[in-house]
């Protein structure tokens, strides 16, 4: 009886698993995935865990796999030679990540990627990527739009960033990302948006108190 609930406690996993990722395309790509195609991409991934705290790159290295999140989170960040983190993504379930800079030129990374909770994740490597791209046009098509996203939100980050107030850049992460302000350490989110953590501390004070 244990094996069996083992089993069907494992089946229902893997089914959340591929319906989140299938999902995910989906969405991204604008167009149904048939099951031909999601078994084709299946075939090229593999699914791993992290333990809390334990990094997936780091600088020095050469990152070859990018990150789909099924469960957990994890940051993106540069070090600076004081030692402080300079925050450049968040991941949650249903988020991709990587060092794009390393995966794509084969170059050492300049980030380090840091499981912040107990993490699992798909992982697909360079080389399975590019097989992906050539041979499944679903896949094809939704990299191209995912990273096309991801760039035109760097865009919109570094703008706001240099013209906004403080408190205008957590009101509007706040509002766009409820789950990563509930679950994403408070001194990493001042990282991500450029501000000083006793300032963050402040602006959600007095957000709590005009509640």
């Amino acid at each position: 009886m244990r094996y069996l609930l083992f089993f069907f406690g494992f089946c229902i996993s893997l089914l959340f698993m591929y319906t989140l990722l299938k999902n995910n395309i989906e969405k991204t790509a604008g167009r149904p995935v048939t099951e031909q195609e999601f078994s084709a991409f299946s075939e090229l991934f593999f699914v791993k865990n992290f333990d809390k705290k334990i990094y997936l790159t780091e600088p020095g290295e050469i990152c070859n796999y990018i990150y789909f999140v099924l469960n957990g989170s994890c940051v993106s960040y540069i070090t600076n030679i004081k030692g402080d983190k300079h925050v450049v993504q968040f991941a949650l379930e249903g988020y991709w990540i990587s060092d794009l800079y390393s995966f794509f030129s084969g170059k050492e990374s300049i980030f380090t990627l840091e499981a912040l909770e107990p993490l699992q994740v798909v992982v697909l490597n360079r080389q399975n990527f590019m097989k992906a791209c050539d041979t499944i046009p679903v896949m094809e098509r939704f990299f191209r739009i995912l990273i096309q996203n991801a760039y035109v939100s760097l865009q919109h980050r570094l703008a706001i960033t240099n013209s906004e107030e403080a408190e205008r850049r957590y009101e509007e992460f706040a509002k766009k990302n409820p789950l990563l302000i509930q679950r994403i350490p408070q001194y990493l989110i001042a990282s991500y948006l450029g501000i000083k953590p006793q300032s963050l501390s402040r602006i959600r004070k007095e957000r709590a108190q005009k509640k």
